[in-house]
Order: structure tokens, then C-alpha cells, then sequence
């Protein structure tokens, strides 16, 4: 009965870890590693295990670094059963394939230079055909708080993590040779009283736990102030005459943004006639996704739904999937507020709005989620002057803020509470956070038998 850690194991992206027992072979998660070029040619190493030998890959939530390498794992042989919320197979379908549309573009992208040079061509890392092929390997949908047997002695029960829409904790309860073992994953847990998501749930005791530290290391401010800053970020640039752009993730946090335009011009707090652009094709079927599961929110969000109401409209709002239209904005010299993928600003056509906006001293760049180490998007955050986009250099002149009280992370202290909760367990792994958040909430912890590994490093049950 062992633990071992292939992704996520000293940096933020990629979660991907191993569980042996009973002579099965569990997956949670097979997450993309995002980040600058180095980071990224992670994702064309070896696993670290054999795919073919795997039984079962357990989903925790649609994010990419959670589920982006799934393709890549179906191709080199995975043969097992994905189980996963009902929610998050929608989301994942909908992640899994727009990484693979990237994936051949910034193939053809690159082969094509190399052609002109006569230089090696490169594959992608995997295709919209092998996309489409992993997904008849996803099988039964699970229910919160409802165990699911895997196999003699394993089974499965995944609890609400509060992060994105049908995110999920899991409890994996073990047994083999009459040694029993609990063993409980975080997955990435939710801030509370969020106004879209419920809060996690309390886990269970367990022997040992693995939990994420993306922000082990501090507090978010709280969301009130933090949505009233955006009201006034907002105002102000359009007071100016510029546009803002707010690089967004596709779940959740383009959701949860639109639910709060949506109160502030309800509420009087932004102008009714504001023109918004939902920019990211994914973002937009995510959205539509969204409103298919009115069950799964916070009781307010479900009220409105029960009364006919769109939580995610508002006036003004235009949704805009062709690149003809998103290359329209461009022409826009002012009052546009424009929500566009990706939030790291690694790809996608938020790269198009900063090379037109960035400088201007008139617009804003408004960042409300997290940045890893090594994207544009860290790098403009840490005070850089200059941002290379399209071979370009682009002078940053645009006011840069950075609102942190929108996190889908819990912080440091809902960590804390969060582990509280599970009985002090036998080993608490720390992973998905860099190496100073990991350290952080290690001394948080104070005397708990801490582990922080390092990629593939196996931990002995």
C-alpha cells in the first residue's frame, strides 16, 4: 500500500498522484503543467508509471492542470475507468478539447518556422481525435457524499470542495492484508461564503491527507471590499475614456465575475449602459454549462434560478465566439470592459487585448485570479515594464491591479480550519503550492508529521 506524487509535487500545476493497493492502481487527477516553456516541456516527460497499468484515474475537478493531460494518457496506454462528477465530465469534455484545438495550432505554429529553416518538426502533445477518444474512458458519475466500491477493499467517496462547479475532496478508504487505511485529498478547496459556489465540506478523520497549499502562505482580503475595488477600478478607467481587460479563467471565474457585473449594475454601483465582452469561446460554453446545473450553487444562486432569472446576464452583455468578432474589439477605444481567456495570460485572446491596451495609460489590466510563477501574467503583476507579445515588445503603461479577494483557493486560514478537521492525521503532503507556500503552512502546522514531496517520490502506507 503505498503514495506516490507526479505532478503538483513542488509546484502549483500538473497534480497527478498515484495510489497502490490490493493489487490496484488509483489515479487522482493527470493534470497539465502550465507555466513558461521550461515548465511546459514537463508535459512531454514520462508519467512516471506505466498508463496501461493504471485502474482507475479519479477526477477531482475540470481545471487543466487537473485533467489536461488525460489525452496524453489514454494515448500512451490507459485502458482504465475515469470516474468524476457529472458536472465535471461536462467541463472536462469541453477543457480536454479546447487544450487539444491549442495544442495542433501551436504545432502547425512552430512547424511552419522550422519549415522556412529547414529544422525538425514537432507533434503536438496530443490531438482533438485522442481528446475526443479519452473521453469513452469516463464511466460512472459520482454523487457527493455517496461511496463508490472500486474494487475489494477500495472505495471512493467524493465530498464538495467548493472550488469550481462539481469539484470534489475524495476519501479513499483502503484496505489490504487487514491493514486498513483512510486517505483524503483535497483536491483544490473553495474560499467560503463565495457568491456562486457552497463552501467545501468538512471532511472526515483520515491517516493521512494530501492537500493543496496554493496560498498557504497568506490570507485573501475579503470578497466585499474586493468586489467594491473592481466597481471602482472599473469606473475609473471608464471616467479616463479607456477599456479594461480582465484576463479570466473559463470556469468559474468568468461565471462568478458575470454574477457580480451583473449585482453592480443591479445595484447601481456600475453603469447600466457599460458594454461587456465575453471573449473566450470556452468561457461561453462553460457558462451554458453552468446554468445546467442550477442545483449546485450557493442557496441565493439556486433561489434565483427557481424565479426564471439568469444569474450570469446583464445588459449590455455580448458573448462573442467568432475571432472576427473578438478581432472587432480591437477597434474599441474606450468603455469596453472585456473578459477574456486565459487568466495566466499564457495563450488565448487575451494576448490580442493586453498588445492593444497594455499601452495605454488610459486602460486598466485588472488580474483576479492566480498567477504562477513564469507567465506573462505574473511578470506584469511583479512590476514588469516591458511584456513581449507576438514578437513585439509592449511598453506597460496600463494601471495594473490585482484583486485578490476573488480567489477560488482557500487561504491559509481555510486551509487550516480545513485540516483542523480531519483528526491530525498520521502524514499531512503538502503539494500543489510553490515551495514558499508549502513551507508557509508546513510551520503552520507546528508539530504535524509533515511531508513535502518531491516528483515521484513514493510514500510508503
Amino acid at each position: 500500500m503505498r503514495l506516490s506524487f507526479h505532478g503538483a509535487a513542488g509546484g502549483v500545476t500538473g497534480s497527478c498522484h498515484l495510489v497502490e493497493c490490493a493489487g490496484k492502481r488509483i489515479l487522482i487527477d493527470c493534470g497539465l503543467y502550465q507555466g513558461g516553456r521550461r515548465i511546459e516541456e514537463e508535459n512531454r516527460q514520462p508519467f512516471g508509471f506505466e498508463p496501461a497499468q493504471v485502474d482507475y484515474l479519479l477526477l477531482t475537478h475540470a481545471h487543466l492542470d487537473h485533467c489536461g493531460r488525460i489525452p496524453l494518457l489514454v494515448a500512451r496506454g490507459f485502458r482504465g475507468e475515469i470516474i468524476t462528477t457529472a458536472a465535471s465530465r461536462e467541463l472536462a469534455r469541453l477543457v480536454i478539447l479546447d487544450a487539444a484545438g491549442l495544442q495542433e495550432e501551436e504545432a502547425e505554429w512552430l512547424n511552419k518556422k522550422a519549415r522556412r529553416k529547414r529544422g525538425k518538426e514537432i507533434q503536438p502533445l496530443y490531438t482533438v481525435l485522442d481528446a475526443l477518444s479519452s473521453m469513452d474512458f469516463f464511466g460512472r458519475s459520482a454523487r457527493y457524499d455517496e461511496p463508490i466500491e472500486l474494487a475489494g477493499g477500495i472505495g471512493a467517496t467524493f465530498i464538495e470542495a467548493g472550488h469550481i462547479l462539481g469539484s470534489a475532496s475524495l476519501v479513499l478508504d483502503l484496505e489490504e492484508t487487514e491493514r486498513r487505511r483512510r486517505v483524503l485529498f483535497s483536491g483544490d478547496l473553495g474560499a467560503s461564503g463565495r457568491p456562486l459556489m457552497r463552501d467545501p465540506a468538512l471532511p472526515p478523520p483520515a491517516d493521512v491527507v494530501v492537500m493543496e497549499t496554493t496560498y498557504g502562505d497568506r490570507a485573501h482580503k475579503a470578497l466585499g471590499p474586493s468586489i467594491d475595488e473592481l466597481y471602482t477600478a472599473i469606473r475609473d478607467t471608464f471616467r479616463r475614456g479607456g477599456n479594461v481587460i480582465i484576463p479570466t479563467f473559463a470556469l468559474e471565474r468568468a461565471q462568478e465575475l458575470l454574477f457580480c457585473l451583473r449585482q453592480g449594475v443591479e445595484d447601481r454601483a456600475l453603469p447600466a449602459s457599460m458594454q461587456v465582452f465575453l471573449d473566450s469561446p470556452m468561457a461561453i460554453s462553460a457558462t451554458e454549462i453552468f446554468r445546467r446545473h442550477p442545483d449546485s450553487y450557493d442557496p441565493e444562486v439556486e433561489t434565483l434560478f427557481a424565479d426564471g432569472a439568469d444569474p450570469f446576464s446583464l445588459p449590455g452583455l455580448h458573448f462573442t465566439r467568432e475571432t472576427a468578432a473578438s478581432m472587432a474589439l480591437n477597434r474599441i477605444s474606450g468603455g469596453a470592459l472585456i473578459l477574456a481567456g486565459s487568466g495566466m495570460c499564457t495563450g488565448g485572446r487575451v494576448l490580442h487585448h493586453l498588445k492593444h491596451n497594455l499601452w495605454r495609460s488610459d486602460s486598466s489590466i485588472i488580474f483576479v485570479g492566480f498567477a504562477a510563477k513564469g507567465t506573462p501574467a505574473r511578470r506584469i503583476i511583479d512590476g514588469a515594464s516591458v511584456i513581449k507579445l507576438f514578437r513585439e515588445q509592449i511598453p506597460v503603461r496600463a494601471h495594473i491591479y490585482t484583486i485578490g479577494g476573488f480567489s477560488a483557493h482557500a487561504d491559509r486560514n481555510e486551509l487550516l480550519a480545513w485540516w483542523l478537521s480531519t483528526g491530525r492525521p498520521a502524514h499531512t503532503v503538502l503539494v500543489h503550492g510553490d515551495e514558499e507556500a508549502r513551507k508557509a503552512f508546513a510551520e503552520a502546522l507546528g508539530e504535524a508529521n509533515v511531508v513535502l514531496p518531491s516528483l515521484h517520490e513514493v510514500l510508503e502506507l
